[in-house]
């Protein structure tokens, strides 16, 4: 894969998202809160539509040149070119609650470099999600489906920046995948913070042409999140740059260069309302049913995320 350096040229300040942080319940738990503020005006293109959960309208934002973002520098990525597991270098696998079972009501087993679960080939990994018990693991809790959940913790972290995450989600009714970020801080969820880059509701084939961007933090966390929503018809069946900007002024989430979801820094010295000035660490996931899967049809076999590239940039 080429790097599309063009990317850099639009937007405006961005940065560093949900199903279920490792130490705390996790990720968005029912209807998203609209964004503290979110920027006003033009056009996005004809496939992306701004969902509003807020009584007001709220309009989208397509991002021209910015000098925050201009002159910014690769930091770490994957490109996902090498066929097999993801590189161990760069990815870790969350299993911590495999044996408990996991937070907001999930019915997956994540598995540890498996490639049933987790495979790169043709340029891509794919995330995915399978309707079977692996009873023969030793940490296995009764689940029905197996997945994966791979993160950055312990091989990269950052603070401020721009993160780029081209992907394809799963249509399949009762999957709910997330690409997003956790602090690194052990005061653990929700203090250390959450962002949601990108995560998606399962209850029903609309939600699946709808995305989600949210924040947790103590002040707004769980069912009560700064969160907001936009419509991606085909964000099921083709390939969508998801993307954070992440600057100590404010959290800008976007879909294909539009932003849809600002959260402003009060800069009062509230941590429970400003938790992110601290290092945060990258999570790619599908989890099964929950909160935000909602039932898992008896018919469902197998359904997959697939990621052409993780970027992540700093100026």
């Amino acid at each position: 894969m080429k790097f599309g350096l063009a990317t850099l040229l639009l937007y405006a300040a961005l940065a560093g998202c949900g199903g279920g942080a490792g130490v705390a319940p996790s990720a968005t738990q029912s209807t998203p809160v609209p964004a503290a503020s979110v920027q006003p005006n033009p056009t996005a293109p004809s496939d992306i539509s701004i969902t509003s959960t807020a009584a007001v309208s709220v309009a989208t934002t397509t991002v021209a040149a910015s000098t925050a973002i201009l002159g910014g520098t690769l930091v770490w990525a994957d490109e996902f070119n090498v066929d097999g597991l993801p590189d161990s270098t760069k990815w870790a696998y969350d299993t911590a609650r495999n044996s408990a079972g996991w937070y907001n009501n999930e019915l997956q087993y994540y598995s540890n470099a498996r490639l049933q679960n987790s495979a790169v080939s043709n340029g891509a990994l794919a995330i995915i999600a399978k309707k079977e018990k692996l009873s023969s693991a030793s940490d296995y809790g009764n689940q029905n489906y197996t997945s994966a959940r791979l993160i950055t913790q312990g091989k990269f972290s950052f603070t401020y920046g721009f993160v780029e995450v081209r992907a394809k989600l799963p249509c399949g009714i009762g999957t709910w995948p997330a690409i997003w970020t956790l602090g690194t801080d052990p005061v653990g969820w929700p203090a250390n913070g959450e962002i949601d880059i990108m995560e998606q509701k399962g209850f029903s084939a609309v939600d699946k042409s709808i995305v989600l961007g949210a924040l947790h933090m103590p002040a707004f966390h769980g069912g009560n999140p700064k969160s907001n929503s936009i419509s991606v018809s085909d964000a099921c069946t083709a390939f969508h740059k998801y993307q954070l900007t992440w600057t100590a002024d404010k959290i800008q989430i976007g879909v294909d260069d539009v932003i849809y979801h600002v959260y402003d820094n009060p800069k009062t010295g509230d941590r429970t309302k400003w938790p992110f000035d601290k290092p945060q660490y990258l999570l790619l996931n599908v989890a099964m049913g929950g909160d935000l899967g909602g039932p898992v049809p008896s018919t469902f076999s197998s359904d997959q995320m697939e990621i052409d590239y993780v970027r992540v940039y700093q100026k």
